[in-house]
């Protein structure tokens, strides 16, 4: 698989650009904030690069930065989400702004980026808001913390709540999604409303 290239900058659109990899040239979708960051044409460009394989055809994705090209592969791990709209995501708004989204719950702003509806910006918030700490930058973090620590630790029938609200925003039926947080609960642990969801679609998969 493509990791990296190393080439001249050939040409260059919003979207897109051609860089001469040796004398051979390679289209490469990019997004807006990498396309921002690039030289003009004629420049030494290297890039980071995700490689998409489908049946039929290869199509290469490419980032200034290692951090959003491990975003990106973040945002295309969720169910919904495929490389051209993780690319329309990166367009839409910087990484910093996506991490603190995600990390803060602000459906409200990941919905405002053209193809990410209620449910995709719940599923993000879901599986990401701990796995992309590791991203986020060292004033985002003391934002985060500073929020975080303003309000007291949620209850276990408040996470309960939060967690309903958003099985049945999945368009789980209720008594359903209520039996699943039920037996999520009951795993024991140190529960948080994101622990709750996953165990829930868990079993909710199973039945």
């Amino acid at each position: 698989m493509i990791a990296h290239l190393n080439g001249k900058l050939l040409a260059k659109q919003a979207t897109t650009v051609i860089l001469d990899v040796g004398g051979v040239g390679y289209e490469v979708t990019i997004p807006l904030s990498t396309f921002y960051e690039l030289e003009e044409a004629g420049a030494p460009v290297q890039l980071r690069i995700y490689t998409h394989v489908r049946e039929d055809a290869l199509q290469l994705y490419g980032f200034k930065t290692a951090r959003e090209r491990e975003l990106f592969m973040r945002l295309i791990s969720v169910s919904g989400i495929g490389p051209k709209l993780g690319i329309t995501m990166l367009s839409g708004m910087s990484a910093d702004e996506i991490i603190a989204s995600i990390r803060s719950n602000n459906l409200a702003r990941l919905t405002s980026i053209p193809g990410v509806g209620k449910k995709t910006a719940e599923r993000l918030v879901i599986e990401l808001r701990d796995k992309i700490a590791s991203l986020s930058s060292p004033a985002l973090e003391e934002e985060f913390a500073a929020r975080s620590g303003a309000g007291a630790l949620p209850t276990e029938d408040a996470m309960r709540d939060d967690a309903l609200s958003a099985l049945l925003n999945f368009g789980y039926q209720k008594s359903a999604a209520e039996k699943a947080i039920t037996t999520a609960i009951q795993e024991g642990g140190d529960i948080s409303v994101e622990l709750i969801l996953r165990r829930s679609l868990r079993q909710l998969a199973k039945g």
